[in-house]
């Protein structure tokens, strides 16, 4: 799931960073490749938060029965 995350994460974060670096300034690419950066980091903190949390959660239902 991990490597489907990064993929879904450069793919948005790319689209986004290529939009905003078009208009400001003609910087596509340079926004395109940046917003990759970020977004595959953003995704695998988003992956990495759900997986602890669905490890958690079996956890705190032992403690409430």
């Amino acid at each position: 799931m991990a490597g489907t995350a990064n993929a879904a994460g450069c793919m948005k974060g790319a689209v986004v960073g290529g939009v905003a670096g078009h208009y400001a300034g003609h910087h596509a690419v340079v926004g395109a490749v940046g917003g990759c950066i970020v977004g595959r980091h953003m995704a695998k903190k988003h992956a990495e938060e759900q997986q602890a949390a669905a490890q958690a959660a079996p956890h705190q239902q032992a403690r409430m029965q």
